[in-house]
């Protein structure tokens, strides 16, 4: 059976790739950002595109389709947001979440498949959230997963909610896969990239190598996240990959940022996949973006129970 779906809050296009391999045609996608609609009709041109703010949407322009996809911004759920959780723009991120409610009432899609981070499940507005979609007579399947335990060369831990229209919620079937390796995507040639020295880096980042040395010798990786005090071996997952680009490769006494290639690796992006000539905006979107391959058995753990 051929199935069709839209994909909201669209972005790099991870979700639509994803959707595509498991064979659902996503015939409609959108962002708020130009340019981000521009690189999806891009890797997409058989998807019709609009670029608009979804809180703001006519949705009876939107196809008739089987599967909604949407990714509602997940900031203001985020730690990483810091202070911006207590601004009006966090505030105004969540309620995104409610441009999902909006369009299943009027399509009333068969299907829902909505990712966020887990903490979306702690948002105050979430048990009204959840009470719209059963007023909408969605079952709520809730499933919590990490993209390592997929076979993603990255710990990447996400809420996917799986909304039906059946008595009970579904139950998803997601075998867990061997831990890929980051050196299954970096590129540990020495001469292919431009290198500083560690001594030229903050003291956090020269603790953080040494003690990632003493852990793991000399090839390793560090992560500048707030509560790192190593490194972390290229023989496991890589953290989070995230809209800033808080990884680097350390080799003796050089380190260097993972490049945008190496990024979009770990996300399980094609090496041929367009991005936009901006890294800012490119690095955003590879932060932002479900794992293709993520998208992809989350889909097809869907399609088996419905």
């Amino acid at each position: 059976m051929s199935y069709t779906g839209i994909d909201l809050f669209a972005g790099g296009g991870g979700t639509t790739l994803g959707a595509k391999g498991a064979g659902v045609n996503i015939i409609w996608a959108a962002n708020h950002k130009k340019a981000v609609v521009e690189a999806h009709e891009m890797n997409h041109p058989e998807t019709d595109h609009a670029c608009q703010d979804l809180q703001q949407a006519d949705w009876s322009q939107v196809p008739k389709h089987d599967i909604l996809f949407a990714s509602p911004c997940c900031q203001g759920h985020s730690d990483a947001s810091g202070l911006r959780k207590k601004t009006i723009y966090a505030y105004l991120s969540r309620s995104t979440a409610w441009a999902v409610v909006s369009c299943l009432e009027a399509h009333r899609s068969p299907v829902a498949i909505i990712e966020n981070i887990e903490r979306f499940l702690d948002w105050a507005l979430f048990p009204a959230w959840k009470a719209a979609m059963s007023a909408l007579n969605y079952s709520i399947s809730i499933n919590v997963v990490n993209a390592a335990d997929l076979g993603i060369p990255q710990s990447r831990v996400r809420l996917f909610i799986v909304a039906t229209q059946s008595k009970n919620p579904i139950q998803l079937d997601l075998p867990k896969h061997d831990h890929k390796a980051a050196t299954s995507f970096l590129d540990l040639n020495f001469d292919n990239h431009e290198w500083d020295l560690v001594e030229n880096r903050v003291d956090k980042t020269k603790m953080r190598v040494k003690n990632g040395r003493a852990d793991f010798g000399e090839v390793f990786l560090d992560a500048a996240y707030g509560t790192e005090r190593s490194g972390r071996s290229i023989h496991k997952p890589l953290g989070t990959v995230t809209t800033v680009n808080k990884h680097s490769l350390v080799m003796g006494d050089y380190i260097r940022p993972l490049t945008i290639k190496e990024l979009a690796a770990a996300q399980t992006f094609p090496h041929d996949y367009y991005w936009p000539k901006g890294k800012t905006i490119t690095k955003e979107m590879i932060g932002n973006a479900v794992p293709p391959e993520m998208s992809k058995k989350m889909t097809l753990a869907t399609l088996q129970e419905i």
